[in-house]
């Protein structure tokens, strides 16, 4: 790999510094973060990136033995060192590297067959730009691997809270490219309540933690089941994959 990056803002600040205080608190989310993985462990291969790893909370559901290599990459360096104590503690996989900065830092000649933004490119005020960047760094057959909270009509105080710049539909994330989505479907169909509550009643800027064990119990695994039945049209987040 590339010797170390200098690290750069998303939003095009230095140094940079993620606004939200949301991550401890969805690291409860476990029944959340394994189904999700689950449905992306087909297109996760060989020389893996993860950009924006933050705390590395969803590093240990994506991350697999059989992969080559799995690199975690996070413009903030406080969110560095909580990724690496939590490395420290065995909480994150002894195997995942890290390195400090965003895609625009790695060498341009080192190329992946996997790229994965699991709720960061709503952070990324030039998304177009960046899934195109990410497209230009897979290997032949690679693919770009996106998660982000669906509907920019659910966009809440939360979403302002913790500095997204818009949630995303299936017509949008087709816009993000000339490259078409190989794979676009919705996730969390009975969590889509919760986010209706938030909006129009709650408006909260930050769920508590008992709303997130809540939410990640017994809604997620109702739409475990009622996903599938729904054929995955509509739900709080969506996946899109493309594919070179």
């Amino acid at each position: 790999m590339a010797e170390k990056p200098i690290a750069q803002n998303l939003r095009e600040e230095t140094p940079f510094e993620y606004i939200g205080d949301e991550l401890e608190l969805f690291l409860h989310a476990k029944n959340w973060k394994r189904y999700f993985a689950k449905r992306l462990r087909r297109y996760i291969k060989g020389d893996v990136l993860e950009v924006g790893a933050g705390l590395g909370a969803n590093s240990p559901y994506l991350y697999r033995e059989d992969l080559q290599q799995f690199l975690a990459l996070e413009p903030d360096p406080k969110l560095c060192d909580q990724f690496r104590r939590r490395q420290e503690r065995g909480l994150v996989p002894a195997k995942c590297d890290l390195l400090e900065g965003t895609l625009r830092d790695c060498n341009p000649s080192t190329k992946f067959d996997t790229i994965l933004y699991i709720d960061v490119l709503e952070h990324i005020e030039h998304d177009a730009a960046e899934v195109n960047l990410a497209i230009e760094r897979l290997r032949p057959n690679g693919c770009l691997v996106v998660l982000c909270p669906a509907h920019n009509w659910l966009y809440s105080p939360f979403d302002d809270a913790i500095g997204h710049y818009r949630r995303y539909d299936k017509q949008m994330y087709r816009e993000l490219s000339a490259c078409a989505p190989l794979r676009i479907e919705y996730l969390d169909c009975v969590g889509l309540l919760a986010s209706l509550a938030n909006k129009f009643l709650l408006k909260q800027p930050y769920p508590n933690e008992n709303q997130i064990r809540l939410w990640d119990r017994f809604f997620v695994t109702l739409s475990k089941a009622f996903d599938p039945i729904s054929f995955h049209r509509f739900g709080k987040s969506i996946i899109g994959v493309w594919r070179v």
